[in-house]
């Protein structure tokens, strides 16, 4: 039995479920929640802390509206546990930018391109959606397609990283 939590959106309240929660990694390469006769496509995104990546993940519908939030991924059952770790290893990767080469603005889509230690990255953000200030004072940017990129010391970047930066931080 699993102690997962599922929030109703009518209620905005978090309960226990009434029936387990069943994960499944379909040959399509979506990951699907089952919960009390109800089935979803879900995506994966980490809660915080994140000292603790492989726990507190909520499970996502197509409207963004978390259809259910695991707590400990060890309380799931052996079929639904694989089928969270292959969806987490899809979008587990947190780059680390080394390196701001440009920032353009374009109709309501900010576009980015850096170097990070994985390499050279473009990617895109909405004009609304602002890189979150972490607690030791870095940067945590998710773009579009749900990736993360991550900047520990935007102080330590070189001149003109910090200068394409200067709008995101104090």
């Amino acid at each position: 039995m699993t102690t997962s939590l599922i929030r109703h959106p009518n209620d905005g309240a978090t309960q226990k479920p009434t029936s387990s929660l069943r994960l499944e990694w379909r040959a399509d390469g979506s990951l699907w929640a089952l919960q009390g006769g109800e089935e979803r496509a879900v995506s994966v995104r980490r809660c915080f802390p994140w000292s603790e990546p492989s726990r507190h993940l909520s499970l996502r519908d197509a409207d963004e509206e978390e259809f259910a939030l695991v707590r400990d991924p060890a309380e799931l059952d052996a079929r639904s546990r694989a089928a969270l770790e292959m969806a987490l290893a899809v979008v587990g990767f947190v780059f680390e930018v080394t390196r701001v080469l440009e920032i353009d603005e374009e109709v309501e889509i900010r576009r980015w391109r850096v170097e990070t230690r994985q390499g050279p990255r473009t990617f895109q953000t909405r004009l609304d959606d602002w890189p979150r200030i972490l607690p030791h004072g870095g940067l945590l940017i998710r773009d579009l397609a749900g990736d993360l990129y991550h900047l520990g010391r935007p102080e330590s970047l070189d001149r003109k990283s910090q200068e394409l930066l200067w709008a995101f931080v104090d």
